[in-house]
């Protein structure tokens, strides 16, 4: 699958764009002003602990603390005087430890779960050395852990592990042990390492650059960290286009397409440096128009942002995000199919898992996902679809996990979220309807008003003769339009005069009554 990486970049922003088989696949977006910081390395200081909630807050000088779990703590950075303490106050002398694999977006790291308490483990005002997961996302802080890990090309280096693991994505159990087998060969440097998927087919030789660049780094890293006082960054990753280079890049990537003369300059010289084997694919953009509309980049983009997404047959998909969700509907549409109608959903629900799996990506949709398919009645479509999405992400460099269909028709599915999504990214929440999607109508407010007024006309402590209602141009025109006969008996039946008065300033859903 032939794939090409196009970045436009200028002094406020840069835009990244993956494609496959000339389709976009993956954007990327980094404003200049605000910057991602997933991968950033800081020397903090724990400010609080919950041992409720088994998390504590992280300050990094950053506006808002750092949120570490009890799972994201190095037990192997931490003091042995305190791991003994609470073992003798709980009567014990070890913990049962638990290997897990969590996966980064295109490869497994290895983690230890322990059993210690978080209160055990960590205190207020203690420093620690933590690298930035997962942006902050609206009110939440930044999701940190202390299990570094430096990314190179084709390795990510873990200084505090002695494991060597593999990306998920590399398949072959062959080649998964023969790249083991290489990292173990090597010269003992200490630590542990994931191969990630671009070392596929590499040979011993090949990730020696990185091996020799990630150690100076982490030496680096340390010496800093002594020096540094708390509250500070020690490791900024790079920019996106660098991180491009070094992320995005494998086999099937034809070539890198850059419209900045002096980022192509800069490109350069960082392939020549680390990654030599890449420089011939990297171009520079010279046509006249955008280079994003030269290769229809601009349209897919706007079209991502749409709620719905129309299916070539005819069928659509809506997609709406909440705080809790992200929901995904499936519909025929349009299709109405020949004869059979269980053939005719089955069809429409193959279409849209490929849709679905490319709309996440392109979006970069994250949390949880709960996905409506149209009611299946056979138990072999139902498998079909479920097998027909489980095959679709496996190019997804995201974590997913998907549960099977529920005889509803539903599937329940996460997808690892490290970064905000297009949407938030590109967008802000309306101001007008505060994100809800929806307003209330102008008959609505005029029966509110006209509520409002008779709740005033019985309180009778009020000396009364007339009131003014200031509103919306567009509610003042249904008034007179629909409920001009109220004027006439609240004069008739409350003794008010009413008087309607219009505010282009106004909120639609608002209004002032004014009592004179």
């Amino acid at each position: 699958m032939p794939s090409e990486i196009l970045i436009n970049s200028n002094a406020r922003e840069i835009r990244v764009a993956l494609t496959e088989n000339n389709q976009l696949a993956e954007l990327f977006i980094e404003h200049q002003a605000h910057k991602g910081i997933v991968g950033n390395i800081y020397k903090g200081k724990v400010t609080k602990v919950l041992p409720g909630m088994q998390v504590a807050f992280v300050d990094m000088g950053l506006d808002k603390a750092g949120f570490l779990c009890a799972n994201d703590i190095d037990i192997t950075r931490i003091p042995e005087s305190k791991k003994k303490d609470w073992a003798v106050n709980q009567n014990t002398t070890s913990c049962q430890d638990e290997n897990s694999i969590l996966s980064d977006e295109d490869s497994s790291i290895g983690q230890v779960k322990h059993q210690v308490p978080i209160q055990a483990l960590l205190e207020e005002g203690q420093e620690v050395i933590v690298q930035v997961t997962k942006n902050p996302l609206g009110t939440k802080g930044a999701r940190i852990t202390m299990h570094i890990g430096l990314p190179g090309h084709y390795l990510v280096y873990l200084p505090n592990s002695s494991e060597t693991f593999v990306s998920r994505r590399i398949e072959s159990e062959t080649e998964r042990t023969r790249l083991k087998t290489i990292l173990q060969e090597t010269e003992n440097l200490g630590g542990g390492y994931i191969v990630r998927t671009a070392g596929q087919g590499c040979k011993k030789n090949d990730f020696e650059s990185d091996l020799n660049f990630l150690h100076r780094l982490w030496e680096r890293l340390q010496k800093k960290s002594e020096e540094t006082p708390p509250c500070n960054i020690l490791y900024k990753d790079l920019n996106l286009t660098f991180r491009s280079m070094r992320d995005l890049v494998t086999n099937n990537v034809a070539r890198i397409v850059l419209d900045c003369e002096l980022e192509y300059k800069s490109c350069l010289k960082f392939c020549k440096d680390y990654l030599p084997h890449i420089c011939s694919n990297i171009e520079l953009y010279q046509e006249s128009p955008p280079i994003f509309d030269y290769f229809g980049i601009e349209i897919e983009i706007n079209r991502a942002l749409d709620r719905k997404v129309w299916l070539k047959s005819g069928g659509y998909i809506l997609i709406d995000q909440t705080e809790a969700l992200i929901a995904i509907d499936v519909n025929t549409g349009k299709y109405v199919g020949n004869c059979d109608p269980e053939e005719t959903i089955l069809k429409t629900n193959l279409e849209a898992v490929k849709e679905i799996v490319f709309q996440l990506r392109l979006r970069n949709i994250g949390g949880i996902i709960i996905v409506d398919f149209i009611d299946m009645v056979r138990e072999e479509s139902k498998e079909a679809v479920w097998i027909g999405l489980t095959q679709s992400l496996k190019n997804d460099r995201s974590r997913t996990t998907i549960l099977k269909i529920s005889e509803l028709g539903l599937v329940e599915m996460t997808r690892k979220r490290s970064r905000e999504s297009l949407v938030q990214t590109l967008c802000n929440t309306c101001s007008y309807c505060d994100g809800k999607g929806h307003s209330k109508s102008p008959t609505t407010i005029c029966n509110e008003i006209i509520r409002s007024v008779q709740r005033i006309s019985t309180d009778n402590y009020l000396n009364r003769k007339s009131v003014t209602i200031e509103m919306h141009p567009c509610v003042y025109d249904i008034f007179f339009e629909e409920e001009i006969s109220f004027l006439e008996e609240a004069e008739h039946e409350y003794g008010l005069e009413v008087k309607l008065k219009k505010n282009h300033e106004i909120h639609q859903e608002k209004y002032n009554i004014l009592i004179d």
